[in-house]
């Protein structure tokens, strides 16, 4: 099973487009900065894009939809 599902996130952001799109500028920034918004033991992913997209699931990523 993959984590976090993307039905659960898709029901937080718009489109996978759009989802792809956030989660892919996330994992960049984590890379140069190395913050994480969570600690890095509440992970379950390892890699960067997984960890992306745990903060969305998560609530720590705020996704504004435009008007």
């Amino acid at each position: 099973m993959i984590y976090p599902s993307i039905d659960r996130l898709l029901n937080i952001v718009g489109s996978k487009y759009e989802l792809v799109h956030i989660a892919a500028r996330r994992s960049k920034e984590m890379s140069k900065t190395e913050h994480y918004q969570m600690p890095e033991s509440e992970y379950k992913c390892k890699k960067n894009i997984g960890r992306a997209l745990e903060e969305i699931l998560e609530g720590h990523l705020k996704v504004e939809k435009e008007k």
